[in-house]
């Protein structure tokens, strides 16, 4: 199975690390500063090709990990099955780039997070696989996002794309927009297409 990996940052690079150990697995990195980031590093040290957005070629499917940039529907239309994608929360709720940080706020006794497929929403598409933490006393959004969060991720995504990987089908259960809740940037910056 063909597969692009968007993403930059830890989460990206140790995601890469799982995927390359996968059977039937081959892996192309897309990062937005192909020179200097961790999924670039990894990536290279592994013998992976590396390319930024705009060369992005057609795959049986596409994961995206800390990608914190838009990626276009053209781009999604080349990803056979698309392109799934981890968020901290237990989606639909904390929906925006803020999840744990709002989770903390909120002063939420669970977190979770959510692998799902991309769509043309915000954090929208159906969801393939989730799970939950206790939020610890006196933890903050990074010590959540360390301690919890990330490992899940990696986990979760790494469990589905073995799962895709081996024949497996989609689960893609739809989102309950009964539980939906969108949450702003705590900062002002908006992502850029």
């Amino acid at each position: 199975m063909r597969i692009v990996l968007f993403g930059q940052k830890w989460l990206a690079a140790e995601l890469l690390k799982r995927l390359v150990t996968l059977p039937d697995v081959n892996v192309l990195a897309v990062c937005p500063d192909t020179e200097q980031d961790r999924l670039a590093d990894a990536a290279r040290k592994e013998g992976i090709p590396v390319t930024g957005m705009a060369s992005v070629p057609s795959c049986d499917m596409a994961v995206a990990a800390y990608c914190q940039k838009y990626i276009p529907s053209d781009v999604r239309a080349r990803c056979g099955l698309g392109i799934l994608a981890y968020h901290p929360s237990l989606l639909p709720r904390h929906r925006g780039r803020d999840a744990v940080r709002w989770t903390i706020a909120m002063r939420e006794p669970v977190a979770g997070g959510s692998v799902y497929w991309m769509d043309d929403g915000a954090d929208t598409g159906p969801i393939e696989a989730q799970d939950w933490c206790h939020v610890l006393p006196g933890e903050d959004a990074a010590s959540l996002w360390r301690r919890a969060l990330a490992p899940m991720g990696i986990r979760l995504l790494t469990e589905t794309v073995s799962h895709l990987a081996g024949g497996g089908k989609p689960r893609a259960a739809p989102q309950d927009e009964r539980a939906a809740t969108w949450e702003p940037a705590f900062s002002r910056q908006r992502l850029k297409p």
